[in-house]
């Protein structure tokens, strides 16, 4: 590899919205994810539902029914 024209490779701390952190070697120091495999549906098999409570009275009172 030629000297000087490469990034500097150095320790990048990973944080997920679902509070999971890991360190890795990036060219940035932190990175910030929305989901990665350890808490995405379709790695974990398990079904995530978006909180939709109130959806129904929103409705109504918007409409006034």
């Amino acid at each position: 590899m030629k000297e000087g024209i490469h990034p500097d490779y150095k320790e990048c701390k990973v944080t997920c919205a679902c509070g999971n952190s890991f360190v890795t070697k990036s060219i940035t120091e932190e990175l910030r994810l929305d989901v990665w495999s350890a808490c995405h549906p379709f790695f974990t098999g398990q079904p995530k539902f978006i909180n939709r409570v109130g959806r129904v009275e929103k409705f109504k009172n918007k409409y006034n029914l």
